[in-house]
Parts: structure tokens; C-alpha cells; sequence
């Protein structure tokens, strides 16, 4: 079988070679796991990594995004639910944790659970059981977790927006994916390989691409701020749009480096606008929230807006408390 490692995490620097070790040392033994870095950094892949490389890899890997569970649902998905559990539950569903049964259970953006569902998760971590939704039936499970998020999970845990308990819980065995600004010439190698994929997927379709050298030494000043995944669909997009056999593109601006000029001006004048639509947005909503009560539901049709997009705006902010969340679940 080929090497887990070497098919997907790719590069060859010392900050990396680092995190690789650490990915073969953790395999080995069966704990939770919590992945941090910024995004587009490979956390799913390290998770995939860590897997495959354990003595489950011959079970399922299920990855979870936890951003696009809807509040109301999430237990229902983890745990499943019995026939008859809330209106459209016409049949029993198993649940995510039952399909991954044996293996890996990935969370990924952990930090946008609910505190309802930080609870619901904490509960099933102390023991490995469960319930279905509308079940009386407790469960046990031989499921491994890992956790991957992109926030600062301890800043969040000041603010009360993520447990203290489930942190340390997720955080048994800790693994951060480094930025791809801090991997030296993987950048290079990186752009190499996803190129010579480019020239195998459309060999016949266009002529053989190469970069030229103005263009790699753009690749190494970047900074990269969306990481892997921004290199590899930067590359893709100039790939595709150019009709010759030389890759020679301009890179976006870098918002790292420090504008002057006029330049400076704009940026400062967009920063500042983006600040008063926030708070304003933050005011507005919180003030809504208020009003009603902290029913989402509620504070929605006072906006007159539809609840979802209103509810997005309620979690943007932070302004969705535990039990306001329980008050407008009991609304519906």
C-alpha cells in the first residue's frame, strides 16, 4: 500500500518533516485528537493520515462539518434518532457515530458547535455511549475522535463560547498544521507537483506547461494567507486560462506586506467601513435579540428577514446564548 504520508502531505522542510513525526507517533496510539492550523493547511488530511496509519485504518473514516449541521439536527446526525422522533423522522436513522463504528470520527470546525451540542458531544466522550434522539436504548461505541478547528479554541473558552471541559476533552493528544509562509521551499515543491498533475490530467487537451522563473520567485514572496488549498487553485486557474507553455501570472496582492501611498488610504477606508458595518450589524442584532427575548425566530421577524439568514447573523456575532438557543428550539 502506498504510503499515506507521502500520497497526500506533501513537502519536504524541517517545520514539516516535524509534523509529519508527530502524525506517525500519534497513529500509534488510540486517543482523541484535537488538529489546529489556519485554513487550507491539510488538517483533514493529517486526520486522514492519522487514520490510515492506525491500527483502524481498515475501518471508516467519516468527516463531519460541523459548520453545516443545523443547530436543531446535530444530535440527531451524531447519534441518529428512532421513527417518530420530531415530524419528519419517518424512519430510524443510525447516525454518524454508528457509521464509524470501529474507526475515525472527524469533526471538522469543531468551535461552531452550539453549547448544547458541546454538551451532548462532552456526555459521549466520558464514556463512549449514547442514545438515539427519541431512544431510550443506551449504546456504546468503539469509535476514535479527532477534532480539527481553525479559531483559538482558548480564546473561545475565555469568552464562553466554547467549553473548558470539552477542550481538554478533544485536546488529549494536540497537532497544529503549520502555515505554508513557514515551510520555506515547500511552496516550490508544492507548485511543482500540483503542476505536473495539471500536465497528466490534460495531456493531449494543452500543450505542456512549465513556470517561468519570474513566476516561482513570486510563489516564494507570497504569503499565502489561504495556504495549500489557495496555491493549488491559484495554479489551477492559471493553468487552465493559459494558452501557451509557460506559466507566467501576477499572485494577488499581499495583504501581509504593509501598503503605502494612496494604496495605504484605500485600505485604511475599507477597514474602517467593514468596522462600522459590523458594529452597526452586531448593535442592530443584539437590540433585535433583546427585544425578543432571545428568540431567534422572533428577533427575525421584527427584521423582517428569513430565520436562517438572521440566525447566521445571531452566531457571526456571538449573541446566541445557551438557553436563548433552548428558548427558540421550544418556539417551534
Amino acid at each position: 500500500m502506498v504510503d499515506v504520508l507521502e500520497s497526500s502531505l506533501l513537502g519536504s522542510s524541517p517545520q514539516f518533516a516535524h509534523v509529519l513525526a508527530q502524525i506517525r507517533r500519534i497513529a500509534k496510539f488510540d486517543v482523541t485528537v484535537l488538529i489546529g492550523g489556519e485554513t487550507g493547511t491539510g488538517k483533514e488530511l493529517g486526520a486522514r493520515a492519522v487514520h490510515y496509519l492506525s491500527a483502524r485504518a481498515a475501518q471508516p473514516f467519516v468527516p463531519v462539518n460541523c459548520g453545516a449541521l443545523a443547530d436543531s439536527l446535530v444530535e440527531s446526525e451524531l447519534f441518529g434518532h428512532e421513527r417518530g422522533a420530531f415530524t419528519d423522522a419517518r424512519h430510524a436513522a443510525p447516525g454518524l457515530i454508528s457509521e464509524a463504528e470501529g474507526g475515525t470520527l472527524f469533526l471538522d470546525e469543531v468551535d461552531t458547535l452550539s453549547l448544547k451540542a458541546q454538551a451532548a458531544l462532552l456526555r459521549f466522550l466520558q464514556d463512549r455511549t449514547y442514545r438515539r434522539v427519541g431512544g431510550t436504548q443506551t449504546r456504546h461505541t468503539n469509535v476514535r475522535l479527532i477534532a480539527a478547528s481553525n479559531a483559538n479554541l482558548e480564546e473561545l473558552v475565555k469568552t464562553r463560547h466554547f467549553r473548558r471541559d470539552l477542550l481538554y476533552r478533544l485536546k488529549v493528544m494536540p497537532l497544529v498544521m503549520p502555515p505554508l509562509r513557514e515551510r520555506g521551499g515547500d511552496v516550490i515543491q508544492l507548485a511543482q507537483i500540483f503542476l505536473e498533475r495539471l500536465n497528466r490530467d490534460y495531456q493531449g487537451h494543452t500543450p505542456v506547461k512549465q513556470f517561468h522563473p519570474d513566476l516561482l520567485a513570486a510563489l516564494k514572496r507570497y504569503s499565502w494567507p489561504g495556504n495549500i488549498r489557495e496555491l493549488e487553485h491559484f495554479i489551477q486557474r492559471e493553468y487552465l486560462m493559459c494558452e501557451g507553455a509557460v506559466l507566467n501570472a501576477e499572485l494577488p496582492q499581499d495583504r501581509s506586506a504593509p501598503p503605502d501611498g494612496e494604496e495605504r488610504y484605500n485600505t485604511v477606508f475599507k477597514q474602517a467601513k467593514a468596522r462600522v458595518i459590523a458594529d452597526f450589524e452586531r448593535s442592530y442584532v443584539a437590540s433585535l435579540m433583546t427585544r425578543a427575548r432571545g428568540n431567534i425566530s422572533r428577533a427575525a421577524r421584527l427584521a423582517g428577514q428569513d430565520r436562517s439568514a438572521f440566525s447566521k447573523l445571531v452566531h457571526k456575532y456571538r449573541l446566541a446564548s445557551e438557553p436563548e438557543q433552548e428558548q427558540d428550539s421550544a418556539d417551534h
